[in-house]
């Protein structure tokens, strides 16, 4: 059994670099960055949408001088004697 014995300057590893993304795989990943901001987005922006609504509801019936426990009152009321 024999050895090489390397008597020179040691050689450094290769490096393993990452293969340049193709087209596909760079779209892929905007796609999928661009759905995660989304969904992100989403949560926060639904609900100060719908709470939004619900002040301007308010105020609009505020405004008109009556309430939302009014106008649930008088549908009952109709509903009642149908």
């Amino acid at each position: 059994m024999t050895t090489e014995l390397h008597e020179g300057p040691l050689e450094a590893a290769p490096t393993i670099a990452k293969p340049k993304s193709t087209w596909r795989e760079q779209r892929r990943a905007r796609r999928r960055r661009r759905v995660w901001f989304e969904e992100i987005l989403a949560w926060i922006l639904v609900p100060v949408i719908v709470v939004g609504c619900y002040w301007v509801l308010e105020l609009t019936l505020n405004a008109l001088g009556t309430s939302t426990s009014t106008i649930i009152d008088g549908v009952r009321t109709i509903l009642h004697a149908l």
